[in-house]
């Protein structure tokens, strides 16, 4: 009996964290104890995007588009929607308040300049069911080169589509395959780096906790390309939704003859194990993925030999991250010409981001190359929460640096990108307000850095810590205007001389901060003042008498204590004893507790 509704609900991590899974059950519940449960299916997908509106529900054929939704507003879905008929207009995003119509979901700022190609299937399947994903399209790629290309015909749709690595270098996907299809070794291997480590990161993790089909079909597609019969994906530990459908995809492959032994009767064997990787930022980069795969501590080893021509185990090895591989089973599906289409003639297709920090609307996101900082931030992601002013976005986490107003307007592509001193990386876009501080920003970043070095060359080793304790001292207020000539020295050392790209590029947060706002470093040592407050060695509280009606409530909230006055007296800060915490600051009703 054909289903008269269908209820997805979003079943990305973010989602689940906040009881999208509970909301899946309480619907299938209400659904039978309401009688429709053969008139309606409930379907949990993977990431829908808009994860500053989740969870999110969205019921067909209506289309009603569902945001915020509650495990109790499951009863008030089936009696509504699917026994009535009628939207649950409370739940639905609107533009505005007063709007009493479904907004559909191409007509949600956020959607309207995005174009999905990694994350097509992301909202819209269960990834749990192989036969979703085949229903569209899936598997006509392997198919393909299985019975209807030659490996030189699928280098060949792969050369023209102008597919480049979303891992961050931008390598031409073409040619690291062909390279390694070419080498005489009959043993050869085929790895996804799925160890997305970026803070504010998780469009890898995303694309495969919704659809895992497209890299398995990918991967396979690569094995029978280069002659490879075993694939590995090194995946973090920490991302058990992920591993836990990919597990179950794997499986499913294998059970329909599309992984395993003699794939669809064509006499090709491969085979994809899953290695858990241990949380290393460092085993990002391709050589110390490959360390750590055998068994090794994860460390970068030189190059060349590259992977292609020496990897896993001393064996040619093409590497490629989850983004990639998607975008592979759709370029094979759907055509070379079709994915050459988007974008701009040097940077094809679309790029995933996950846009996160002072923005609207945060969210993962995936628009055309090409389209501008300015289109993202304030049209996708709604502008600056609170209506404050834009100060800088940060691309590439930690390997990136900041892009500032001056340069929202340039299109978003590799060599530009580069050209403004940071990267594509990854797909980590952490947007910054007024409020920030850009002395906080690069310590921070360095921080991360120093903890995730392997410690194996020196300029990285040593590099990253007499940075962090230049930032650090900027910070205190204790460091000398000559501090700053040195950051750069050591800086451009690392990038010139450090093994791999961590150390080379850990300074970018650093020296692009510099670059743009040199003056708010000058105020940190000069004037010994944070205007952002964030360094809490060089902000002073102070209480204005004119204002204290000495209620006492900052004196009570102060853990050191600090604050002292007599009743309906104005009260005094011991500057002394001051810890900063800015309780005071926080609990002052009458605006008599000032941040200097």
């Amino acid at each position: 009996m054909a289903k008269k509704n269908f209820i997805l609900v979003c079943g990305g991590t973010g989602c689940e964290s906040t009881r999208a899974d509970e909301i899946y059950r309480t619907l299938i519940k209400e659904a039978e104890l309401q009688g429709v449960k053969d008139d309606v299916q409930v379907v949990k997908t993977g990431c829908f995007g808009f994860c500053e509106k989740g969870p999110i529900v969205k019921v067909l054929p209506q289309e009603s588009f569902y945001v915020e939704v509650k495990p109790q507003d499951s009863a008030e879905i089936i009696s509504e929607q699917v026994i009535k008929g009628r939207e649950v207009v409370r739940l639905l995003y609107r533009k505005d308040e007063k709007a009493a119509s479904n907004i559909k979901l191409e007509d949600i700022q956020f959607y309207q300049k995005q174009f999905r190609i990694v994350l097509r299937n992301c909202g819209i399947i269960n990834p749990e069911n192989i036969e979703e994903y085949i229903a569209r399209e899936g598997y006509t790629g392997l198919e393909k080169a299985l019975f209807k290309m030659k490996p030189d015909d699928v280098i060949e749709e792969l050369k023209k589509s102008g597919l480049r690595g979303r891992g961050g270098a931008g390598f031409p996907t073409w040619m690291k395959w062909d390279l390694t299809r070419k080498q005489p070794d009959p043993v050869k291997y085929v790895v996804c780096n799925a160890d997305e480590g970026d803070p504010g990161a998780y469009m890898n993790r995303s694309t495969i906790e919704g659809d895992p089909h497209s890299v398995i079909e990918a991967m396979a597609i690569c094995g029978k390309i280069i002659d490879a019969r075993q694939g590995y994906v090194y995946i973090r530990a920490e991302y058990p939704l992920a591993i836990d459908r990919l597990k179950i995809a794997i499986d499913q492959a294998r059970d329909m003859g599309l992984l395993g032994k003699d794939i669809l009767g064509s006499g090709y064997d491969f085979d994809i194990e899953i290695r858990l990787g241990a949380g290393a930022f460092v085993c990002g980069e391709e050589t110390a993925l490959l360390q750590s795969l055998e068994g090794k501590r994860g460390m970068p080893v030189p190059k060349p030999p590259f992977p292609a021509i020496q990897g896993l185990w001393k064996k040619p090895t093409v590497i490629n991250n989850v983004e990639t591989f998607a975008n592979v089973s759709a370029i094979m599906a759907k055509g070379a010409e079709w994915f050459a289409k988007v974008g701009t003639e040097k940077s094809k297709g679309t790029k995933t981001f996950a846009l996160t920090g002072k923005i609207n609307n945060s969210g993962l996101v995936e628009v055309p190359m090409g389209t501008t900082l300015r289109e993202i931030i304030f049209d996708i992601g709604g502008g600056i929460k609170n209506g404050k002013k834009f100060k800088g976005v940060q691309t590439g986490g930690p390997s990136g640096g900041i892009i500032t107003e001056r340069s929202l307007d340039e299109p978003i592509t590799y060599e530009s990108l580069a050209a403004l001193g940071s990267m594509m990386g990854s797909g980590g876009m952490i947007v910054m307000d007024e409020d920030d501080c850009v002395v906080d920003i690069a310590k921070f970043y360095m921080a991360f850095c120093v903890d995730e070095s392997c410690g194996k060359c020196a300029p990285c080793r040593i590099g990253t810590k007499q940075m962090y304790d230049i930032l650090n001292k900027i910070s205190k207020g204790t460091a000398l205007e000559e501090d700053l000539d040195k950051l750069e020295k050591i800086g451009k050392a690392m990038t010139k001389a450090s093994l791999c790209l961590l150390g080379g590029s850990a300074a970018n947060p650093t020296l692009s901060t510099l670059k743009h706002f040199r003056e708010e470093y000058l105020e940190h040592i000069r004037d010994h003042k944070c205007k952002s407050g964030k360094c809490k060695e060089l902000v002073v509280y102070e209480i204005e008498p004119a204002k204290c009606i000495g209620c006492g409530l900052c004196a009570r909230r102060c853990p050191v204590p600090c604050i002292v006055g007599e009743k309906k007296q104005p009260h005094v800060i011991d500057k002394a004893k001051c810890i900063k915490c800015g309780e005071c600051f926080k609990v002052c009703k009458f605006g008599a507790v000032i941040k200097r």
